[in-house]
Parts: C-alpha cells; structure tokens; sequence
C-alpha cells in the first residue's frame, strides 16, 4: 500500500509515516532500513550524529528502488554549526549516503547558547536549498522562542520542527506555535519508550491502561493507537525499530480510525515530563562530537 503524504510549507511532498534509525548500531542499520523499505517505508530519517549514514546509504541503494521513491532526511549535529562549516557538513552527509540531493536537512539541535552559530547554520541551509542541494530545510528541538528567535534573522521557514512527542508528553504550546508558523510538526520519539511522570517514577505508554482499552477496541496494539493519534493529529511521525515483526507492525495503522472522544482520552494522558534532554541544557562543550568526514 501507499502512505498517504503530507505537503510541506514549500509544496514538497513528504509521507506522512517514516521510519527512524536513532540509536540503531551501524552493523544493524542496513538490515532495519532494508526491512522498512520491503514493507513499504518510503521515508527515512537519520543523522550525521547516529553514526549510521552509510547503513542507510547502502539499503538504499540494494533496495532496487527509484532514489526519487525515497524521502531522505538526515540532520547536522552542533559541533558543524557555523556557515562554512553547515555546507561540509551537508558533503559529508551526502557523501555518506551516497545521494547527491537530500529530500530534508534540518538542524538537529537549537543550540541556544550560542545561537548566533545556529543562525548561521540555518543561512546554510538557506543556500543548499537555493542551489537545489536539499529540496527542504528545517530544524529540531526547537522551542517557541527559539523559533522566533530564528524567524528574525532567516529568511525561509522552516518546514519541519522534529520534536519529542508521544502522550506521556505532547508539548501542545510547542505544536501551536509550529502549526502558527505553518512548521510541520514531526514526532519523535512518538511511542513514548521509556517515559516518565511527573513525580519522576517511570513506565511505558505500551502498559498504559487508557491506550490498551483504545487498542483493544479497535483490534490494534497499543503502539499502532498511538502512531495513530498522531497521524490523525497531523503530525508526521517517526516510529524506530530493529525487529520486522515491529517495523511491520508500526506500519500497519492506515486501516482504523480513532473517534474524537478516544483522541482527547490520548491527550489527557500528558504528564509535561520530558524523556529526552532539555534543549536549554545542549551546549557544543557537553555534547560536542567529531562527525568523521566519511
């Protein structure tokens, strides 16, 4: 089957279900991606920071399939932000990949310690996107102001924000002021994993009570509801996994529809405890690393 797609804010088509390769061995990442794109992924999603460009390169290029079939999207890591250094970082990814245009180049993180460095990355992406080097250009883990901040200084909007969305933590001012800005809202993370709550215990959106009722109802896995709430929420989402069964299975939520009342159920389940880092809190000298140039 095909994926239904969604239109970016520059008219670029991508599908509305990709498929990530965040925390994916290297040695395991062509055999995921090979099995995604057998089903039917036709998105893909990783970054110059997973490690894992080449696996992604070389399942694409084994799948037989057309390149323009494939939305590819990979993101630059902080310590290439900077101009000059942005448009590098753009060769070694494509070079990695083996592709000599990306569908999608976003910024991987706001860097808000030294923003003046993120806006020039962005200026970068501005011209990689003007030279027809990437088709479209965003950003992620972005918050409002960051957005703003960037929106000041650039002149092309971003057409996605990748951010950590899942029902334990949805993030709805940050998807308001997406959706204000006409950004795509892409979720990652979209499942939840490992989540937390607000009194700082943890568990899985997979053994919530709420989400196991809606699933059972409707003949689904929890994991399946929850893509689906996103999708019918209109974000595009990025489910993960190394297991067929599993990537098979996240694939598989085209066929049912959750009401508006099991939707709003989903929502109420937001705790405001986010699982990944706080984007205040990434700065070049913590989280700093060398991305090789091949």
């Amino acid at each position: 089957m095909s994926i239904p797609s969604l239109k970016l804010n520059n008219g670029v088509d991508i599908p509305a279900l990709g498929f990530g390769v965040y925390q994916t061995p290297p040695d395991e990442t062509l055999a995921a991606v090979d099995s995604a794109l057998s089903v039917g992924y036709r998105h893909i999603d990783t970054a110059a920071a997973y490690g894992n460009e080449k696996g992604v390169g070389e399942a694409i290029r084994r799948s037989g399939l057309d390149r323009g079939e494939i939305f590819v999207e990979t993101k630059v890591w902080i310590t290439d932000y900077g101009y000059d250094e942005t448009l590098h970082a753009f060769d070694k990814s494509a070079g990695k990949l083996g592709v000599e245009q990306l569908d999608l180049l976003i910024l991987h993180q706001a860097l808000p310690s030294e923003f003046e460095r993120t806006i020039d990355a962005y200026k970068a992406l501005e011209t990689l996107l003007a030279d027809g080097k990437v088709r479209a250009i965003g950003v992620s883990n972005f918050m409002p102001d960051h957005l703003t901040r960037l929106l000041d200084a650039t002149s092309v909007v971003p057409a996605v924000n990748q951010i950590e969305v899942h029902p334990y933590f949805r993030q709805s001012t940050l998807l308001e002021a997406d959706a204000d800005h006409g950004i795509l809202s892409q979720a990652w993370s979209p499942i939840g994993g490992i989540t937390f709550y607000r009194d700082g215990s943890h568990g899985s959106t997979l053994e919530d009570a709420t989400i196991g009722a809606i699933a059972s109802s409707h003949g689904k896995s929890p994991a399946q509801v929850m893509l689906r709430w996103h999708l019918q929420q209109g974000r595009q989402v990025i489910p993960k996994s190394v297991t067929p069964s599993r990537i098979a299975e996240n694939f598989d939520v085209f066929d049912f529809e959750l009401t508006t009342e099991e939707l709003s159920a989903i929502d109420a389940l937001d705790t405001g405890v986010r699982g990944g880092p706080e984007p205040e809190v990434i700065t070049r000298e913590k989280f700093g690393i060398e991305i090789p140039e091949a």
